[in-house]
This record gives structure tokens, sequence and C-alpha cells, in this order.
């Protein structure tokens, strides 16, 4: 199943040692999320701490269990929807 899952991040100011390490672990979960095929792509909202991100999971158990691996997780609003395929992105039928 596909997903469009918008997260807002909501980390409070912390020392910058732990805001650091917290960040590079977050972009290492991410890796590993891409190299296992479930992050597909990321977009930044320009202006916001937002993102929005294609994830591709067998249901939406596997993307929570995903989404809450983050290591921003505790701080972030997320939303998420699920995807269908539209007709216009289906093969024409030839009968």
């Amino acid at each position: 199943m596909e997903f469009l899952v918008r997260q807002e991040n909501r980390m409070p100011v912390m020392p910058a040692e732990e805001a650091a390490r917290i960040k590079a672990a977050e972009r290492e979960y991410a890796q590993q999320l891409r190299d296992r095929g479930i992050l597909r792509r990321l977009w930044r909202v320009p202006g916001t701490r937002t993102a929005i991100g294609w994830y591709e999971a067998d249901d939406a158990t596997e993307l929570h269990d995903v989404l809450s691996g983050l290591p921003t997780f505790p701080w972030q609003t997320i939303t998420v929807e699920a995807l269908a395929t539209h007709p216009q992105e289906q093969p024409l039928r030839r009968d």
C-alpha cells in the first residue's frame, strides 16, 4: 500500500549536541527506510518544519511501526492518507 505522510516536526530547543545526535539518527533511519523501499520520496515544505513523504508499506500497521521508530517521533504531528491508483494511472484496457 502507498501512503502520503505529512510530518510536522515540533522538536523542542535542546543542547546542540543532543539535537545533532537526534538529527543524525533520523537521517540514518530514513536511509534505512529508503534502502528497504519503504520511504519512496521525501519533500520539505518551504518555510516550515514540515516534511511530506511517500511511503510504501504492507499495511497501516507496518507504516505505524515504521513511523513510531523515527528518532523524532515523540515530537512529530503526523497525518497519513492511504493512496489508491487513479484511473488515469491505470493502463487502458483494449476489449
